[in-house]
């Protein structure tokens, strides 16, 4: 962050940003305001090339197609891992955290690769879908409280030896691997399967991108009671037995 300005990037709105997904951009860009920043938030269309200046980027999911047209221009543009190589916060759902990995499988049915800034591959499934809520254990180096969100997805993401697991899940698929993971992150790249939108049931996940991105330890706190019910309905709903 520079000039006291915070860039906040939502990435191809017209391909990736199913399940409300566009939410997560604003949710961060409230809870940076509500902390009296100044922020100049930026929608990038798909004709259009990445900046390499920003501060956080958001992705959100897609459908198989849009997933693929993204991958590839992505790929072309460049940009996004100019920024990451700048230290750039980057923050994905679904489709968008199977794009940063090295590769996944595209509408074609064949492998599509991705961009390499998360070291996670992604399959697809040969069980039944993952669709339903989902909670879980944040990694604890993150200091966070628990995850809640939403997943709907075919696909199955192995990680490498240089991700972390963004969770742990007691309730849900998460990667689909069944070793529990989540997720991926590795220094300022987070992807998760997650929807909801995630950062408005988990919003100190954006208050964790807002540091990363002020580089400091602690925000000024604001009101959470609206994200506080919120995230005691959803954590409710979700251990109802089926």
């Amino acid at each position: 962050m520079s000039d006291n300005q915070l860039r906040l990037v939502w990435i191809y709105p017209d391909l990736l940003s199913t399940y409300g997904d566009q939410g997560n951009a604003l949710v961060v860009e409230r809870r940076a305001r509500q902390r009296g920043l100044d922020v100049a938030r930026l929608d990038v269309r798909s004709d259009q090339p990445i900046p390499t200046s920003g501060d956080i980027y958001l992705i959100g999911g897609g459908e198989d197609r849009p997933q693929r047209l993204a991958a590839e221009r992505l790929r072309r543009d460049g940009h996004l891992q100019r920024a990451v190589q700048n230290g750039a916060i980057v923050f994905s759902v679904c489709a968008g955290y199977q794009i940063l990995g090295h590769e996944f499988i595209n509408d074609l049915g064949q492998r599509e690769p991705g961009l390499g800034l998360l070291d996670v591959v992604s399959v697809r499934g040969d069980g039944e879908r993952c669709v339903g809520d989902v909670l879980g254990d944040i990694d604890p180096q993150l200091g966070l409280p628990p995850l809640t969100g939403f997943e709907n997805h075919q696909g199955v993401t192995h990680l490498g030896p240089t991700a972390r697991p963004f969770a742990r899940t007691k309730i849900g698929r998460g990667n689909g691997t069944g070793d529990g993971t989540e997720g991926a992150y590795n220094g300022t790249v987070f992807g998760t399967y997650m929807h909801g939108p995630v950062l408005a049931r988990n919003p100190l996940i954006a208050d964790l991108l807002l540091k990363l991105a002020l580089d400091v330890n602690a925000l000024p706190p604001i009101d959470d009671r609206w994200y506080d019910a919120l995230r005691e309905e959803r954590i409710a709903a979700a251990q109802q037995p089926a």
